[in-house]
């Protein structure tokens, strides 16, 4: 059987939703990394489900975080570039006005957890307001550790904060003992939290600072990546790596904990990015390298948004499968319904464009419906205005800007290398009509001609 059978009270499955920042497409060893080691999560992927064509909601963070919350596009809430954005007053377009914080209106995946009985506990980063009222806490959950307006660990060198080590800063966390390392402070906090918890169905949100610049790890584990990075490899970066090291051990921590209160065989994890890997602006040590896929975070192409994602639902799923079909951040939220079980008015009552990925699971080369983004920005990773749809193999991306169109077949051309609009017209029309009326639909806002555009300041702040 696909699904188990969810019934009394102490059956209700528990639910641990981690979110990586910035971990791009091939950032684990399961899913291609010739450097990063991620034992835990890649024995995840090998007993859940691992989705090879999974995308985030946007080519940044918070729009992203947003839509995973509510189900919804980021177009749709108006969430449409990281909080608090860039600002390029000499661009030759416009960024329109777009909402800095999660809509308090929003019915968002905490409080249907919490009103099915659900403990509810967010630990690590937000993002998705600047004030207190827009924070975790707000928004369904029970508990809120470490989650605030910033997006990155805080640095201030006046006041001694560093980034990844303690003193944080944090407003919503306190304080660890000098050179205590962010990614196992929360970590320990979760595991602290399921000891306590374990006997009620809990929904833990695990959203890691890491892999976030700043670039931070501790020493031993720098060191240790330094001896093995092939000056051939395309990942090269020790100090990722050893982020990514972190991030695979807290998620270790946490299975063996699950395991420990035999709370694992009735658990879902899902695990995920909010966005592709950050290249970065040194070409001699890139953060991170999204090969075979085209550019990264920011940017308009596969390298900004693909992502690895996995489900792990011992009972309820049948593991070691591997689904290309496409698959989207605003899917999680019907999916965990789904697989809880939990069935709620004020879902129904609401736009959820999210779709439950358990049929793509039960049929793993099932087709789905377009999926859509739109970012009307810029990003100083050399992103600009675009809309794009993918549907089937095919993607079309339409360049505000430039005021253009490419066409790629990704079946064929991963790396988006050849734009073969001139060769497919009927499919090229065929898509700008459907992302034209998912626009209108989702009420999009569009930028519009700078008439202070300067050539020679545009790209600069």
């Amino acid at each position: 059987m696909l699904f188990g059978c969810i019934s009394a009270q102490n059956n209700k499955p528990n639910v641990v939703l981690i979110l990586v920042d910035d971990m791009g497409w091939t950032d684990l060893g399961s899913f291609g990394s010739d450097l990063y080691q991620s034992p835990n999560i890649d024995k995840l992927a090998d007993e859940g489900v691992r989705f090879t064509n999974s995308y985030s909601s946007c080519t940044v963070c918070s729009p992203t975080r947003a839509s995973i919350v509510t189900g919804k596009y980021p177009a749709r809430l108006n969430v449409t570039d990281w909080i608090e954005g860039h600002k390029y007053p000499w661009a030759k377009l416009n960024v329109p006005d777009w909402t800095m914080y999660l809509p308090d209106e929003e019915y968002t995946m905490a409080e249907a957890f919490k009103d099915a009985g659900y403990q509810t506990a967010h630990f690590g980063k937000w993002h998705l307001g600047e004030k207190e009222e827009n924070w975790p806490e707000n928004h369904g959950f029970d508990i809120n550790v470490g989650g605030w307006s910033r997006g990155a660990p805080r640095r201030d060198k006046a006041k001694g904060y560093t980034g990844y080590f303690s003193p944080y800063g944090n407003p919503r966390l306190e304080d660890g003992p000098e050179g205590e390392y962010l990614t196992e402070r929360l970590s320990n906090d979760v595991v602290s939290y399921i000891d306590k918890n374990g006997d009620s169905p809990f929904f833990i949100n695990l959203w890691l600072y890491n892999v976030h610049t700043p670039l931070q790890a501790t020493q031993d584990k720098i060191d240790k990546f330094k001896s093995l990075v092939n000056p051939n490899a395309n990942h090269r970066n020790a100090t990722y790596a050893a982020m990514v090291e972190h991030t695979d051990e807290a998620v270790g921590k946490i299975i063996t904990k699950l395991k420990e209160k035999s709370l694992l065989e009735n658990t879902i994890i899902l695990f995920s990015s909010d966005n592709g890997g950050l290249i970065g602006k040194n070409p001699k040590n890139p953060v991170t390298n999204n090969t075979p896929l085209r550019t990264g975070k920011g940017d308009i192409y596969e390298g900004g948004v693909k992502i690895p994602t996995i489900i792990y639902a011992p009972n309820r799923i049948v593991g070691g499968q591997e689904v290309e079909t496409p698959i989207i951040s605003m899917d999680y939220y019907p999916t965990l319904m789904e697989l809880t079980g939990i069935k709620s008015r004020k879902i129904t009552r609401q736009t959820v464009d999210g779709k439950s990925v358990l049929p793509f699971i039960k049929k793993s080369n099932s087709e789905r419906e377009a999926i859509f983004w739109h970012y009307p920005h810029y990003h100083q990773e050399g992103g600009v205005p675009y809309s794009a749809i993918r549907l089937g193999d095919f993607k079309l991306i339409e360049n505000f800007e430039s005021d253009s169109y490419e066409l790629y077949n990704l079946k064929n051309d991963v790396g988006e290398s050849m734009n073969i609009i001139e060769n497919h017209p009927a499919i090229a029309e065929d898509l700008k009509m459907r992302l034209s009326k998912w626009r209108d639909e989702v009420g999009a806002q569009y930028p519009t001609k700078n008439q202070n555009f300067n050539k020679e300041k545009e790209r600069k702040k």
